[in-house]
């Protein structure tokens, strides 16, 4: 409910759909990392309450170390993910889908209590639906989303069909490897970056006239997998 997706290139030239995660999934793992809290809470108390009144000052501590750092903790070192986040295969990236790092989600975290007000994440809900991105005020302040964690299987790389091209050059063993496992990288970058590498090797490519150096570069792939 409530989801829709975003795509960003990255520095790379990596182009990525990130789906992004609306308010519901994004409430029931808050829910699961707040039962979690509570329970961590509820063990320190337990244990503190030996001390006396000096326990009520470890009690304070740990309240403001689990409810506003720990969060924080998790996502700068657990891939962006909670407890929570990860039981519903949730996590925080950056906008430009680099992984979170510590001052952004701490940023994030600690504003969760402006996001809050007035009562049960009120201004957090309504600024998430006022915000294509369902950005609540800390992500908008941290420069971050919430996003659907992408299965971990990882798909098989296939090289584009095209007519296959003979080098011009003779290439040894590890240039061709080079040549294929570009093509194969082809579907997860940009055109205009997979045209940029394609044309780099001129002595390769410079020597085919009449063709875009992506499509030249693809033909001999296909060559080259064609011996293999």
């Amino acid at each position: 409910m409530l989801d829709t997706t975003r795509r960003v290139a990255t520095p790379e030239g990596i182009e990525l759909t990130l789906r992004l995660a609306g308010p519901v999934p994004r409430a029931l793992a808050w829910t699961i990392d707040l039962l979690l809290r509570a329970a961590l809470v509820l063990l320190v108390s337990m244990v503190a309450s030996q001390l006396g009144r000096a326990g009520w000052g470890v009690i304070l501590l740990a309240a403001f170390f689990v409810e506003w750092i720990l969060p924080a903790w998790f996502e700068a070192v657990w891939g962006g993910q909670t407890p929570g986040k990860r039981m519903f295969g949730l996590a925080v990236l950056n906008d430009d889908g680099t992984p979170v790092r510590w001052p952004g989600a701490l940023t994030r975290n600690l504003l969760r209590a402006v996001d809050f007000l007035p009562l049960l994440y009120g201004i957090g809900l309504v600024t998430m639906l006022l915000n294509r991105d369902f950005k609540r005020l800390g992500d908008l302040a941290a420069g971050t989303v919430v996003v659907y964690q992408p299965p971990k299987a990882e798909a098989a790389r296939k090289i584009p069909e095209a007519a296959p091209i003979v080098p011009p050059v003779a290439l040894s063993l590890e240039d061709q490897r080079a040549v294929v496992e570009l093509a194969e990288r082809s579907a997860t970058l940009t055109p205009e970056r997979f045209e940029e590498l394609a044309a780099l090797p001129q002595p390769l490519v410079g020597q085919l006239q009449g063709e875009p150096a992506a499509k030249r570069l693809l033909g001999m792939a296909n060559y080259l997998a064609g011996k293999q």
